[in-house]
Parts: structure tokens; sequence; C-alpha cells
């Protein structure tokens, strides 16, 4: 630690001396200015905790202005692109205005650099030779210095960048290219997946040094991942305990287990005990078993957040019951088919289908378009919402249920051998289109949910089409033929009216084995025809006995309980032997506190001043939640006394 023999008269001081008399030494020769404090980040040794002092050192630096003027170029015309566009600004900020590179770094491992001195003779100044190697390095030297000259090779290594830009290509033996077959396949590639924070420090150089060594990109498209947080938005931090391991994630781990982790690491006692509290937090009862499927299901559903992904645990979760779900499903479908099914390899435009059967295809066919969409346009999650929705909210909770009484109904000992054939038939096309649903979503979830769908699909019944395995079959590709947008528009009517009946039935408090019976009653002629040919879709849809449609001339029969779907339709659910007291008290409660709001609102604007002194933002939000709560006290008051005179029969 003291000053070297350059140092003059200060030569063979210690450091810390040293600045004292250098700064007599100033003041002396009336060159002294100021002395101010400053906060700067002081580096200690973690042996001696002794301070670590700057040292100046000679470095190797590379002129990075032409490569990166090529590489901007590159993406400005189309020839790179990066995905999401929104890291293109941060590309150019980082190119155009790039500094030389410090490619030299003081440290025991890496490429040793390849830069030689000459040592004998003698030099005045330091002279310098590179080569691949000391042999190549040293007949450079040999033709400016003659025979015996003796070369030492520079101790730096390269900037672990540096070494990292030449990946795309010195894994295939670069620079040996020659009849490198390798080489020749597979540089360059076409696509780089990475995350977004070392777009500069990796990407960039990738793309620099291919262009400069090979003329040429290393790939043509670059997606960037987002960066993963808690659920706070946090940084992932040992010291607050919110680190999340996807082993722990997947296998499950309880909250002790937690805390022995970060007792077992080397953090300083007093980070171990806020990195407990964050822990307890965080996850109270430890993190769930969750598999690796959901897990990678919740991180590509995420990647509609942007640049970072606020990882919550109970939405893996989450996808983890989906995951039963969609096993369970598989199960319970699997048992239409019975043990002499054979799928025939594809299901016939013209079959007898029913209307469901014509929906779910047309269904099935835009979620492969959306799933397609989004694998085109590298929008992950558009795929998981696309794959997720169709199979939970179409498939499950729609197609199977309208399915059942297609399976379970056996027909009357009085009907004849041509409508007993048809029923067959129907079965037949039934047990199809099941087996299409279930194989294309297999296929479809397939990148999602890789293990679930390799094991599901090894279940299906045998088919010409079925591969050894789901990684090699082809994924699913929209067929123009099935789709039916009158089919689905017939969906739309008759799901809403379904819905509002299920909401009524959930309301009074009805078991789930109740089957009251409904009517309907639609002012839009389109509609009304809709809802008149599928009464019995409806029925099945709302959990509910049969559903009869009202004409505008047709009275309401007694002891019925109404419910308003929209402006043109109206719903009549049976409430015959239904105790309504408890509704209508529900409904009351609600009339007073939507009294209340009212109240609160039209006292607040009747202040004296208001609407001088009041901003007019204000004025016009409390004017639209007033209207929006008189709005909410009318249609609960219709509500009372619609049970009201339904109570009275």
């Amino acid at each position: 630690g003291r000053i070297n023999d350059k140092g003059g008269p200060f030569a063979g001081q210690h450091r810390f001396e040293g600045r004292q008399t250098v700064e007599k030494a100033l003041k002396e020769k009336g060159l002294w200015v100021q002395k101010k404090s400053h906060a700067m980040r002081l580096g200690l040794c973690s042996k001696s905790n002794d301070v670590v002092e700057p040292f100046l050192k000679p470095q190797w630096w590379m002129n990075c202005k032409d490569l990166a003027d090529r590489s901007v170029k590159a993406l400005r015309e189309g020839e790179l692109k990066i995905i999401p566009e929104f890291h293109h600004q941060t590309w150019y900020n980082w190119l155009e205005n790039i500094q030389e590179w410090c490619i030299s770094r003081q440290l025991w491992w890496g490429h040793r650099i390849p830069a030689y001195k000459v040592v004998k003779p003698p030099q005045d100044s330091e002279t310098w030779f590179t080569g691949r190697t000391m042999e190549e390095a040293k007949a450079k030297a040999e033709v400016k210095f003659g025979k015996g000259v003796e070369l030492e090779q520079d101790e730096d290594v390269l900037d672990t960048w540096f070494s990292s830009g030449l990946f795309p290509f010195s894994v295939f033996g670069w620079p040996d290219v020659e009849n490198n077959d390798d080489f020749e396949a597979f540089f360059p590639t076409t696509l780089l997946e990475t995350g977004h924070d070392i777009l500069f420090f990796w990407v960039a150089r990738m793309v620099m040094m291919s262009i400069g060594l090979l003329g040429k990109l290393p790939f043509h498209t670059v997606y960037l991942h987002a960066m993963v947080r808690d659920a706070h938005g946090r940084k992932m931090s040992k010291s607050l305990g919110n680190v999340i391991d996807p082993l722990e994630v997947i296998d499950g781990i309880t909250l002790e287990e937690l805390h022995q982790r970060v007792e077992q690491g080397n953090l300083p006692a007093k980070e171990v005990e806020k990195a407990k509290k964050g822990q307890a937090a965080d996850y109270p009862d430890g993190i769930p078993e969750c598999g690796a499927d959901a897990l990678r299901f919740g991180l590509l559903a995420y990647t509609a957040q942007g640049r970072n992904v606020n990882l919550d645990i109970n939405r893996v979760v989450g996808y983890r019951h989906f995951c039963n779900k969609v096993w369970n499903a598989t199960r319970f479908g699997l048992r239409y088919f019975g043990d002499d099914f054979k799928f025939p390899g594809s299901i016939r435009l013209d079959a007898p289908f029913a209307w469901e059967d014509k929906w779910i295809l047309s269904k099935l066919s835009a979620a492969a378009h959306k799933a397609n969409e989004g694998f085109q346009k590298y929008e992950f999650a558009a795929v998981t919402t696309a794959t997720y929705s169709f199979f939970l909210y179409e498939f499950c909770d729609v197609y199977l249920e309208l399915l059942k009484p297609r399976f379970y109904a056996d027909a009357e000992k009085s009907a004849s051998e041509a409508e007993k054939a048809k029923i067959e038939e129907d079965r037949r096309v039934a047990r199809e289109v099941l087996y299409v649903c279930l194989e294309w979503s297999f296929r479809l979830m397939h990148p999602l949910l890789p293990y679930l769908t390799e094991e599901l699909y090894q279940r299906l019944p045998p088919s010409p089409t079925k591969v050894t395995s789901i990684t090699i079959a082809p994924y699913p590709m929209m067929v123009q033929g099935w789709i039916n947008h009158t089919v689905e528009q017939d969906m739309e009517v008759v799901s809403e009216v379904a819905k509002h009946f299920r909401s009524t039935k959930a309301s009074l408090g009805l078991s789930p084995g109740a089957r009251p019976a409904g009517f309907v009653r639609h002012s839009n002629p389109d509609a009304r025809d809709r809802i008149a040919r599928l009464c019995t879709q409806v029925s099945r849809m709302a959990n509910c006995g049969e559903i009869k449609l009202l004409t505008e001339g047709d009275a309401v029969p007694k002891g019925l309980l109404r419910s308003v779907v929209s402006a043109e339709c109206l719903i009549f659910t049976e409430v015959a032997g239904v105790d309504l007291s408890a509704e209508l008290a529900k409904v009351k409660k609600k009339v007073t506190s939507a009294e209340k709001m009212v109240k609160s609102y039209e006292d607040k604007m009747a202040v004296p001043g208001y609407e001088e002194r009041v901003p007019a933002n204000v004025r016009e939000m409390n004017t639209q939640k007033h209207e929006a709560s008189q709005q909410e006290l009318k249609e609960l008051m219709a509500a009372m006394a619609n049970i009201e005179e339904a109570m009275r029969g």
C-alpha cells in the first residue's frame, strides 16, 4: 500500500500518509482549490477488511462504431427482428451511442488475450503482436526483429461478454469452417430466446461479432422474455426471502423447509431473520406442489405483462387445478368410447352432426387459429388463453354436459329399428367429435403442458393418425369447413339465457339436483326463433326442467319468479313450494344499502357552494355515481316487487 518509485518526492510513503502530504504540497505551491466530501462505494477486502484502492492499468480496447452501425441497420431494415418491438429503442439507444469497449479483465479464468509482448530484444516502449497461437505471433515478430525474438503472452483474459459473443459460431468449431458440416447446417440459426436485461451485453455482442467475423447475422429473430419478480413486483433477493426456486414450486416445500434453506445460505444473521419474515408473509403455508406443467403454463400466461412478471404462486396453483380438470375431464370422456371404439382417422363434413357438435367443432377450429396466430407472433399468453378458455369453458362446461343425455338415454322399447339405428348413429358421431376434441386439445396444449398431454394422449383409443408420441404429432390448424357462425350466434343467445336461469337457482338456494321449469319471453324475432329451436339445449345448460317459449300474447303462469336477462329478454323460473322469504330479505337489505348510497350523493351535491368549490371532474364523477346508484336502486326495487308478486302466487 505504498507509493512506488514513480511517485517523486512522495515515493515510499504509505498511501494514507501520501494523501496528507500531497494536500500540504498543493497548498504550499498555491495550487489548492478546495476539499469536499462526496458519496461513493468503498470497496473492502472480504478477508482483511482493508480498503480496495483503484489501480490504473493499461487495458485492451475495441472500437465498436462500425459494427454497431451495421447492427442498427440490420434492425431498421428488417433483416433482424427483436420481439417484443418495444425493445427496439433500447437497441438503438445502446448502439447509436456506443463507446470503445474495454475487453480485458484481470481474472484467472476466461480466454487469455491473444496478444504477445516483445521481451527480447528489449524495447524502449512496449511492442505487441497478436496471433491465434504463440507461433503465429512470433512469425509476425520475426519479420520485424529477425530470429531470436522472444515473446510473452499478456496475462489478462477477455471480457466474459466478448467470449460469449463468439458463442453462435464457436460451438461449431469456428474458425475451422472449411468442410464443417455442423457449421454449414446450423449457422446462422433462426431464433434466440433470452432475457431483455442482456439485450446489449450479450445479444448485441453476438450480432456484432458475427457481422464482423463472418459477415452475416447469427440469427434472424430475437425473442426477449420478461424478468420474473415476486407477487409484489419486487426483484428477487435472498435477504428479502422472496427468491422462488422453480423446483420448490414443482415439488412443493413447507415454510419450515424454506426457513432451513435461508439458514443454510451465506446471509448475515440479521438478514436471515428479515428473510424469514418475508417468507412467512408471502408463503404462510409454504408452497404447494404444482408440478412442472402448471409452472410452465403459468409463466407463459404471464408473458402478457411485458418487461416484468410479478409471479404469484396462487395463480400457478390455479393452473395446477386446471391440469386436474384436464385429467378428470379426459377420464370422464374416455368412458363414452367403450372398449371397441376406434377412431376412423377423420370426421366427414357431411356427418349428421347435432347442433352442439357443430358448435364445438367451430370453437375448436377457432381455438386452433388463435393458438397458431399466437405462436407465430410470439404472443404466448394468447395461446394459453385460447386453449384454457376452449377446454374449460366450452368443452367441459358446455359440450360435455350436452353430451350426457345422448349417451345415457336409452331407446324406448316401442321404438322402431330405424329410430334405434338413428340413436346409435348419433352416438357414433358424438364419439368421433369427442375424440377429435380431446385429441386436438392435447396437441394444442402440448407445448404448454408437455407431460400431462403426453400421458393423456397415450390413453386415447387407437386411430390411423395416432403417432407413437405427441411430441412428433403435427400441430392442429384451423379447419375452415368447421367454422359455423350461425351456430355460434345461436350459442350466444342460448348461453346467456341459461346463465340467468342458473343464477336464479343459485340465488334461491335450490339444490344442484333441483329441476324447476322455466319460461322465456323475447321481443327479438330472430332470437326468439333460435330459442324455440333449442329449448332442450337451454334446459340442459341451465340445469332446469322443461323450458318453454312465451309469445307476446301469452299470459305468464302463476308461481313464477321473473328475472331480467336484457332489455329484450325476460325469464321466469318456477318457484312453487320454494320459500322466498330469505331471498326477499336479502333484496330488502340491498335496497336499504342502495337508498343510503343515493342519499349520500344527494347530500354531498346539495352542500352550499358545491358548484363553485368542487372541481369539475369531481362533480362529474359524483353525478355519474349518483346516476349509477339510482339505477341500481331502481332494479332492486323491481326485483323486490317481483319476489313479492311471486310469493302471492
